[in-house]
């Protein structure tokens, strides 16, 4: 029986350096625009269209019910994204920036992409090229092993 080591299990790993990654990122947001991460993934994917559902979030986060919730309701309180009734299904609401959220994406988007250009600078352009083919292999991978959505509630 072969013996399991943690540091060299590759779901440990990744696991340790996206919590690594999330919290320099999440420390900058923090401090620079009061925001958290779900609240900054949910700003960064509404900013992608006119509206999106809270269920459609979830689904382009890969957040559970409860965090999209959380997180959208703290959009909404500060004034950052409006809820409107859907048209196309009365039981949901789309969620859109406003103006003031629009101002703050266009603030914290390059943040973002600063900050994961200085993460980045230690690899090369085809390290980098290949290190999102190899995400992309391994996320395949893992929807094989456990497709998204079985087990979800």
């Amino acid at each position: 029986m072969a013996d399991l080591k943690l540091d060299q299990f590759l779901p440990y790993r990744l696991s340790v350096v996206s919590n690594r990654v999330s919290a320099a990122i999440a420390t900058a947001y923090d401090r620079l625009f009061g925001l958290r991460i779900p609240e900054w993934r949910l700003i960064a994917v509404i900013a992608e269209g006119p509206g999106i559902t809270q269920q459609a979030l979830g689904v382009a986060t890969r957040m559970d019910k409860v965090t999209v919730s959380r997180a959208a309701q703290a959009l909404v309180e500060r004034g950052l994204v409006a809820r409107t009734p859907n048209e196309g299904d009365r039981r949901s609401h789309l969620l859109a920036l406003t103006a003031t959220g629009r101002l703050l994406y266009d603030q914290v988007a390059p943040k973002a992409l600063e900050l994961e250009a200085k993460m980045l600078e230690q690899l090369d352009a085809d390290e980098r090229r290949a290190l999102s083919a190899m995400l992309d292999r391994i996320e395949a991978a893992a929807n094989e092993v456990a497709p998204e959505g079985v087990g979800a509630d």
